[in-house]
């Protein structure tokens, strides 16, 4: 395709600062307990215990497995005293990816990183994954989850206009538009607990690359 993603799909309502959106600390849970478990789940699933693990638009909780140990996780996000609140993170970094997509990281510095419910807020997603890429290690695990709840002003046009399958293909497909061959094929799980009673969680899982 030419023009596989257009500009126009991630357009939002509020165009207006992320940084004003977001300078308010909202110290709430933004999936249900059961969607959270299956994230957890994911992670202990995918994340390797001992591991160095980056937390990509975090917050003040970052629904790691509680019993399992990690030698650094670094938090990325819009709100320094959420993150500050986080008690998992090792050092969390204030940054909104919309604006600079460019990871202040060194090259291979993760075994893993998790992007949980906030990818329908990104507007080059495909810019922030190839980032993504450069940071993991070879065979290193990208856990993305979403559900179907969000700010409605600051997710992207396109989120609003899929349904929840259609949102798992267009997720899948930004690991392959990124190209270069850094992205494993991108798997789609759908994990939700509680089918029609409460919040789905959904996760495409994608491994760095080894070649």
């Amino acid at each position: 395709m030419a023009d596989p993603l257009p500009p126009t799909w991630f357009r939002r309502t509020d165009e207006s600062s992320d940084e004003a959106f977001y300078v308010q600390p909202r110290f709430v849970t933004h999936i249900d307990d059961g969607a959270i478990a299956a994230v957890t789940q994911l992670y202990r699933e995918y994340f390797p215990p001992g591991g160095e693990v980056l937390d990509l638009m975090s917050s003040w909780i970052s629904h790691l497995p509680p019993e399992a140990a990690y030698r650094r996780v670094v938090g990325l996000g819009m709100n320094p005293a959420e993150l500050a609140a986080n008690k998992r993170l090792s050092a969390f970094v204030v940054q909104n990816l919309n604006r600079e997509p460019r990871l202040p990281i060194a090259d291979a510095a993760f075994d893993a990183a998790g992007l949980c419910v906030s990818i329908d807020y990104l507007t080059d997603p495909v810019a922030v994954l190839r980032e993504v890429a450069r940071v993991l290690r070879p065979g290193a695990p990208l856990v993305v989850t979403f559900s179907n709840r969000c700010f409605p002003t600051k997710a992207v046009a396109v989120w609003h206009a899929l349904d929840d399958a259609g949102r798992c293909e267009l997720v899948a497909s930004f690991f392959g538009a990124v190209g270069d061959g850094l992205w494993d094929r991108a798997g789609v799980l759908d994990r939700s607990p509680a089918p029609g009673r409460g919040d789905p969680l959904y996760g495409v899982v994608a491994r760095r690359a080894t070649n």
